[in-house]
């Protein structure tokens, strides 16, 4: 349970700071006129928080893992978003290297919380 609870707070700030990252980026693409996938981006990389958020507010185990399940889905999402943004070039100077690290660590940590929870 403490490893879990360990990986719980750790995830808060991790999630909250990525967001934050996410409407910074979001901002760099709207000067740049994209204006489709910087909104898929910005929706599925803030919507990370707000689920880790409501499953702290769960109301049964079953309810916590559903939340964190949809977080590890929003996460991969903006991965998928991200990747795709750097492949394609549509934001010149921006580097997505570190925001796709994060990314992917935010995914480790979420599938981490998951699995662990649904053994208990």
């Amino acid at each position: 349970m403490k490893e879990q609870l360990a990986n719980k707070n750790v995830i808060q700030g991790k999630a909250y700071n990525f967001a934050l990252s996410i409407i910074d980026l979001y901002r760099k693409m709207k000067l740049q006129n994209e204006y489709i996938l910087s909104k898929q981006l910005v929706r599925s990389g803030t919507s990370i928080k707000a689920n880790i958020q409501e499953a702290g507010a769960a109301q049964s185990r079953k309810d916590f893992i559903s939340k964190m399940s949809i977080a590890s889905k929003e996460a991969r999402e903006t991965n998928y978003w991200l990747r795709l943004l750097r492949d394609s070039k549509l934001c010149e100077d921006v580097n997505f290297d570190d925001i796709l690290t994060k990314s992917e660590e935010i995914i480790r940590i979420l599938t981490s919380i998951v699995k662990t929870s649904q053994k208990r």
